[in-house]
This record gives C-alpha cells, sequence and structure tokens, in this order.
C-alpha cells in the first residue's frame, strides 16, 4: 500500500498554494511522483456545457493540450466526470472509454491510464490524471492513492480560486481608491466629455459610449455612475464579447435550476443584481439577436424572465452600452437591430482618440506614474524631454490603455528615476511600421526582420490595443482563440501583463 500519510503530508502542502497556475503544476508533479507515471493532466469540468478542459498537461506534447476541450461522452476522463467513480484502465486500446484524439493532438502514445474524479460537495468539478506507469501496470494501490490524493487536490484548487478572486476584488478597491476612474485631461474635447456627462448623469436616461479601443469608455461609464442619483447602488459591468454567446443570456438574466444542461442551481443575473444601480454593457456590439431581442424588451419594460422560469421580474436599473463598432453599419448589415440601436442611442457620448487630444498626454503619463508609485515604490518619478516628445507624437493605437501599459512596462525595467527614450520599444521611434496601426503597408517591414519576430511583433501590438482581450486579439489576427493560445504559451507571452 502506498504511504498515505506521506500522501497527506504534500496535499497539506499544496492546499496552502495560492496562485492556480503554480498549483497545477505542482499538482501533476506531485501525482507523477505518487502513482509513479511518466505524465498526467489536469482537466477541469466546464458546468455550462459538460465539457472537460485540460488545464494542463504534462509529458511530450502535453502543452499541445492547453484549452483542448473533451465532450462529455468522450475518454475515460469523461466516463469518471459523469459517473463521479474512478478508473484504472493498463491497456486502454481493449477499452471502449479510450479517445485517440489527445494522443493525434499531443502526439504522446497512451497505454495505461489512471484517472480520479475532483469531488467539491459531492459534485465534480473536474478530473486528475496519471498516464503511463513508468515500471510495470498501475496497481489498485495506486488508484487508492490517486482518488485520495484528488480530494486534496479539489480543496487546493477552491483555495486557489477563491484566493485569487479576492486578489481581483482587492486589486479592484485600490484602483478605486486611486482614482483608475478620473477622467484625465484639460483639451478640447475631454472638457465637453465632462459637461455632457454633467448633463446625462442625472437622469435615467440610456446613453451609449462610442469611441476606439483603450480609448476610457469604462471611465466615461463609471462617470456617470458617480455622479448619478445611483451612485450608491451597484455598478455591474459586463464585458459581452468575454462571455460565450451560449452562456450571455443566462449571465445577463439569470436561469433556473435544470434551465439547460449544468444548471445545477438558480442563477441571480446582472440585471437582477444590478437593481438600484447601472449595468454596464461593454462591446454591446458583439451581441447575438436572440440577445438583443430580450435586451429591447427590458430597455422598453424594465422586465425579463430568467431562463427556465415564466415568472416576470422587473428591476430598476439604468443602462449605459459602449462599443467600438459603427452600430449603424451593423443595422445596415442586419447582424444589430434597429430599434434596440436607437433604445440605447438616446445620449450617445464619442470618446476621441488619443491621437486627436494629444495635449492630454503629459497628464496622463503623470497620472499613470502616480498610480504606479503604489505598486513600484522605488521607481519612476518623471519623464525627459526626449521621451514625452516621442510620447506626443506617437499615433497610439491602442490608445489611452496603451499609453498605462508602456508606462507600467518602463517602470518595470527602469534602472533609474527617469523614463529616457532609449527606454522606449522601437514603433515610439518610428522604426517600425506600427507607428499608425494596423493600417500600415505590409511593405514597410524592416527587411532584416525574421518571420517569428515580425510573429511575436504583430501579437504583442494586437494585445497592446486590446488590453490583453484574448477573443479581440483572434479576431484583429484572424485565427482561432485556441491557436492564439498556443502562439501565446510557444512565445512565452502572458497576455494578463497588456490588461
Amino acid at each position: 500500500m502506498k504511504d498515505i500519510g506521506g500522501i497527506f503530508n504534500k496535499s497539506a502542502a499544496l492546499a496552502g498554494a495560492l496562485s492556480l497556475d503554480e498549483l497545477l503544476r505542482l499538482l501533476m508533479d506531485t501525482a507523477a511522483e505518487i502513482t509513479g507515471a511518466e505524465a498526467g493532466s489536469v482537466l477541469l469540468l466546464d458546468r455550462s456545457t459538460g465539457e472537460l478542459i485540460f488545464t494542463i498537461a504534462t509529458g511530450e506534447g502535453g502543452a499541445k493540450l492547453s484549452d483542448i476541450r473533451l465532450k462529455p461522452s468522450e475518454g475515460i476522463a469523461g466516463w469518471v466526470a459523469r459517473t463521479g467513480k474512478p478508473a484504472m484502465v493498463n491497456d486502454v486500446r481493449s477499452d471502449d472509454r479510450h479517445t485517440p484524439i489527445t494522443d493525434t493532438l499531443s502526439g504522446f502514445l497512451t497505454e495505461s491510464v489512471l484517472a480520479a474524479p475532483m469531488l467539491y460537495n459531492d459534485t465534480v468539478i473536474g478530473v486528475i490524471e496519471a498516464v503511463n506507469k513508468k515500471r510495470g501496470a498501475f496497481e489498485e494501490s495506486d488508484m487508492v492513492a490517486l482518488n485520495a490524493f484528488a480530494g486534496f487536490a479539489t480543496v487546493a484548487i477552491m483555495n486557489a480560486r477563491r484566493f485569487e478572486s479576492l486578489t481581483l476584488q482587492n486589486y479592484e478597491l485600490r484602483l478605486q481608491a486611486f482614482g483608475k476612474w478620473n477622467l484625465i485631461g484639460r483639451s478640447r474635447q475631454i472638457s465637453f466629455i465632462r459637461d455632457m456627462i454633467g448633463k446625462v448623469a442625472p437622469t435615467s436616461t440610456s446613453v451609449l459610449i462610442t469611441g476606439e479601443s483603450g480609448t476610457g469608455k469604462e471611465v466615461v461609464a463609471h462617470h456617470v455612475h458617480e455622479n448619478s442619483p445611483r451612485a450608491g447602488g451597484p455598478f455591474i459591468k459586463v464585458s459581452c464579447a468575454a462571455i460565450p454567446e451560449t452562456l450571455l443570456e443566462s449571465e445577463l438574466f439569470g436561469h433556473e435550476r435544470g434551465a439547460f444542461t449544468g444548471a445545477t442551481d438558480r442563477r441571480i443575473g446582472r440585471f437582477e443584481a444590478a437593481s438600484g444601480g447601472t449595468i454596464f454593457l461593454d462591446e454591446i456590439g458583439e451581441i447575438t439577436y436572440p440577445v438583443q431581442t430580450k435586451l429591447l424588451r427590458f430597455l422598453q419594460e424594465k422586465e425579463f424572465e430568467r431562463l427556465g422560469s415564466g415568472k416576470t421580474i422587473s428591476s430598476d436599473v439604468r443602462v449605459i452600452a459602449a462599443t467600438n463598432r459603427d452600430l449603424r453599419k451593423s443595422v445596415e448589415a442586419g447582424s444589430f437591430r434597429e430599434d434596440l440601436f436607437y433604445r440605447l442611442n438616446v445620449f450617445p457620448i464619442e470618446v476621441p482618440p488619443l491621437r486627436e487630444h494629444p495635449e492630454d498626454i503629459p497628464l496622463l503619463v503623470e497620472y499613470f506614474i502616480e498610480r504606479l508609485s503604489v505598486d513600484f515604490p522605488n521607481s519612476i518619478k518623471s519623464v525627459d524631454a526626449d521621451a514625452m516628445a516621442l510620447f506626443i507624437s506617437y499615433r497610439w493605437p491602442g490608445n489611452v490603455r496603451e499609453l498605462e501599459n508602456l508606462i507600467e512596462r518602463c517602470a518595470v525595467i527602469a534602472s533609474g528615476p527617469t523614463i529616457t527614450a532609449n527606454m522606449l520599444p522601437p514603433e515610439l521611434k518610428g522604426q517600425t511600421p506600427f507607428s499608425g496601426g494596423f493600417n500600415e503597408s505590409r511593405n514597410s517591414f524592416p527587411l532584416e526582420i525574421t518571420l517569428p519576430q515580425a510573429e511575436e511583433m504583430l501579437i504583442r501590438r494586437a494585445l497592446d490595443i486590446t488590453g490583453g482581450n484574448i477573443s479581440k486579439t483572434a479576431r484583429i489576427l484572424d485565427i482561432s482563440r485556441d491557436k492564439l493560445r498556443y502562439r501565446l504559451k510557444m512565445l512565452g507571452i502572458e497576455s494578463e501583463k497588456y490588461r
């Protein structure tokens, strides 16, 4: 029998790990050590679809499985997730439950598998696998050990998830305390926006904020809310492009238990949670026609039903929407309801791109430096004249968000208190074709650049423009999200650093 006490000691240490990514890697190393396996994986359950997602996989080709989904009926892991029972298979080719898709994708030959369910409150949240015994065959003692370890792994994962959620909440509170939502600038354009906010904020009128990505549309939305009679109520943001279209209706309006596969509990939607306050629908141009219809009804009648329920619910919510699309063109193309557009566009506010008010750049730079002093207390204090001239002359395709990201990168690499021109990336100094954005001629690439360098440059600039949004970055680059994630992993690029 395995040393269960030893397993407990290892698992107790894991339960204290707080970074989910780091924890998952530790889980796989420990599971392999316990069972004597060559490789392994942690698959977490998407409760909305019933699919298992390869969150991490070790061994040869394991990185290629990242974010790959298995249908509920696929694989030995799928059987374990459905039944909540462990499985031990020492010859996968003799077992009908095995699917060769993972071998095909990874190039790794699976011969034997141990799989144990991760259960939280008697509900499966995922499956942990050990693959290919290094010596001999898996034994019953290996299965007992992995099953015991899966219980501790579940506790560790739930702890890490809670910690990351609390960390995010704390980060948002700190940003608000240090004025994340300040509308910085003295230009004519920013002064005009302040005047518009002053007029519309005291009312309950719907507001449509338009402008390029990174211009500060969310900042404007917060100012409308904070200067309204609803300031004491909730401000709830929904990024419509970040939520799969199959889940968006449930996210907005909620659902009853059993409304669809995976709906094991009643869920309160964002419109219900925002009652007495404001809901901010970012990237409104991404919502599907059925959700548009339900949103139109809410704007007209302030009523909706949860999915799976016939009960009508009323909610006193102000709607602020934002988009970087031309919704009039979407209406003409038939992808956006005309009546909904007019309901949203009662009071339009257009946020200008940063290149149209460069006189505000010095103020923004000063503001970002001051805010970064919270996290980088011994870092930059000022910008020299040459660097500031480059800031003002650059066209900022990623707008204010790109400027903020650049100041933060300078804070990380700075060896002294001043940002100098030699710290800035080549595009700010006019050495690459990107100073005018993605519409520049492709022939203007420097001839000495390699294809991998060009690919990395394109991906990093797209992440700059989208603020690290994977869906929008993939659309800009015209590739799938899975392919983008694979390239990010291969290049060692962390999209979170661009947010």
